[in-house]
């Protein structure tokens, strides 16, 4: 008799043990598909920054530092991300399933996460100012990115299926996601070597030679014959305390110019020397275009990543 009285109480709690599984197990799943979509989306955007015109950046070393520590952190808005969309985006999906369908269908998870990202895609587009096009890739992407770790968690809470633990479906998603990153990888290496990336273009003095502007007041026009005209030209100083935060100085005169196309596209110069300045100019790099080249100087440390640019007219 005591026994049969207790078995409520028992089956209770297994049930209990059960959801607290099944939420452990879906939360890791959904959080570890996040991280891996994350290494792969920093891998096409490092491909993408690649292929765009912009000069040679130089690498920060503290990056290489802060990688455990951005993991983490990625660790922990993937888990914020399932609990507060993954999980309402799968309860909402089962409901419209058994309400429509009779039967929970697993492409309820991709229809509901279409509609659920659509307002926000669309406010963040028109709050940007964004085209149609990058609108629907934004949106795309969005869905993407949501619907895959949904179905996967999907899998775990389905009851005619052979159950999987949490730490099951997190080996094979840790597995996929190795193979799938590496892939990625490969592929963007591949990438890069044909050539996709930007490259500053091989100029001669003739296309070197135009009036450049900072898009403020000041101007640099340099001349077919070797002449430099400056007006109001920012140059740096590093004498003060703080060598990574140079005193400005505007450089106003004229002097002379010269090109350096050195060993290839990054390496090349242009050296300008203009005696009244107060402060001798740096050589300038080149990157942009043939048509539109432009003219650069790092302001400080390199790794800052600020650089004073000048744009030819």
């Amino acid at each position: 008799m005591r026994s049969e009285m207790q078995s409520p109480r028992s089956d209770h709690a297994q049930a209990q043990l059960r959801a607290r599984d099944g939420f452990g197990a879906v939360l890791t799943a959904s959080a570890s598909v996040l991280f891996v979509e994350a290494v792969i989306g920093m891998i096409a955007n490092f491909v993408w920054e690649q292929t765009q015109e912009s000069p040679p950046l130089p690498y920060n070393a503290l990056m290489v530092v802060a990688v455990p520590f951005l993991a983490a952190a990625g660790a922990v808005l993937g888990a914020l991300v399932t609990v507060s969309v993954i999980m309402p985006l799968l309860a909402a999906a089962a409901w419209l399933g058994r309400t429509f369908s009779g039967r929970e269908v697993w492409w309820w998870v991709p229809a509901v996460t279409t509609t659920a990202t659509a307002p926000l895609v669309l406010a963040v587009a028109i709050l940007s100012e964004a085209g149609l096009l990058a609108a629907f890739g934004g949106w795309l992407t969005v869905t993407t990115v949501l619907a895959i770790p949904a179905l996967v968690a999907r899998r775990l809470l389905l009851p005619n299926r052979p159950p999987l633990s949490g730490r099951t479906m997190f080996g094979r998603i840790v597995l996929c996601g190795t193979l799938a990153a590496v892939t990625t990888f490969a592929l963007a290496g591949v990438a890069l070597y044909a050539g996709i990336g930007y490259v500053p273009p091989r100029l001669d003095v003739g296309q070197i030679a135009g009036t450049y502007s900072d898009g403020k007041n000041g101007t640099l026009v340099l001349g077919p014959d070797g002449k430099a005209i400056a007006t109001r030209v920012d140059t740096f100083s590093y004498d003060s305390i703080d060598s990574f935060e140079p005193d400005t100085h505007e450089c106003t005169g004229t002097g002379t110019w010269a090109y350096d196309p050195a060993d290839g596209p990054y390496s090349q110069q242009v050296d300008v020397s203009i005696g009244s300045c107060p402060v001798a100019m740096d050589s300038w790099s080149v990157y942009g275009t043939r048509e539109h080249p432009k003219l650069y100087v790092f302001i400080g440390d390199p790794d800052s990543w600020d650089l004073y640019t000048l744009r030819r007219d």
